[in-house]
């Protein structure tokens, strides 16, 4: 798989994080929009452009971006890469973008993963369940002398389906020492699936647990950004504003030998 990138980027030891789910650039204000606006799923529109735009300025101050709902360039986003669109926009060098359910010229749902640090390797898995469209991206960059591994996630709406996807996560960070997992997991941290991420990986709950969803009036935290043990949280908050039916959540994080 390749990497896309125009330019280098300094490293150091810390690092901004930011997941967002961007709901393909529809602006969602309240659930009535749900109805009113879904033909904007499979139909382009010309807001959705100062809507992208409007995210490209929210995430250009973070070093790494895990994007959800982004799409690949089909007539809804009117042929044009968004996670292309918002790398180049928001002056990060290396993207890469993952389908995970082509719909061809109607639709190409995607994950997204933009960086300011050169990434050591990209790759891409698709997650178990029933119904095929659902995948993680797999990345790993150097900071502060050590690899940190990040994946990239928008797990499935269904219980049972999540436990599988978690299950097949788990084992894919077993042997890494520094880890992030970032995305719309779709279940809130209190959650069985949750408990069952953290029971059996070295992944720690989370430190935020401020509502990220329906960001009109949020009342669940779905969106995270988990660590390590070996990560040193120094800073997070869900920022409250966007345009996206989820709020952005972001983290600044620390690798060094002593915390």
């Amino acid at each position: 798989m390749s990497v896309h990138h125009v330019e280098q980027h300094k490293k150091d030891n810390e690092v901004s994080l930011l997941s967002y789910n961007i709901q393909g650039g529809i602006e969602t204000r309240g659930f009535h929009h749900y109805f009113i606006k879904s033909w904007q799923h499979v139909l382009p529109h010309s807001r959705k452009r100062e809507n992208i735009d409007q995210v490209a300025g929210i995430i250009s101050d973070y070093d790494i971006v895990a994007l959800q709902e982004t799409d690949a360039g089909s007539l809804r986003s009117n042929f044009t890469n968004l996670t292309e669109y918002l790398a180049r926009k928001g002056h990060f060098p290396y993207w890469y973008n993952q389908v995970n359910r082509n719909m061809g010229k109607i639709a190409q749902h995607s994950n997204g993963f933009l960086s300011k640090r050169e990434p050591i390797e990209i790759c891409e898995h698709k997650l178990p369940g029933m119904i095929p469209g659902r995948g993680a991206i797999h990345a790993r960059v150097k900071v502060g002398g050590s690899e940190l591994t990040i994946i990239v996630v928008h797990l499935a709406l269904g219980k049972q389906t999540r436990m599988q996807q978690l299950g097949y996560i788990s084992e894919l960070i077993q042997s890494d020492k520094h880890v992030v997992l970032m995305g719309d997991m779709n279940c809130e941290s209190h959650s069985k699936e949750m408990e069952y991420l953290f029971k059996n990986t070295h992944l720690l709950e989370p430190e935020y647990r401020e509502h990220t969803f329906p960001s009109w009036q949020p009342k669940k935290n779905i969106d995270h950004i988990l660590v390590s043990s070996d990560v040193k949280v120094t800073g997070g908050s869900v920022l409250k504003h966007g345009v996206s039916d989820h709020l952005p959540v972001s983290m600044k994080i620390k690798i060094g030998t002593t915390h």
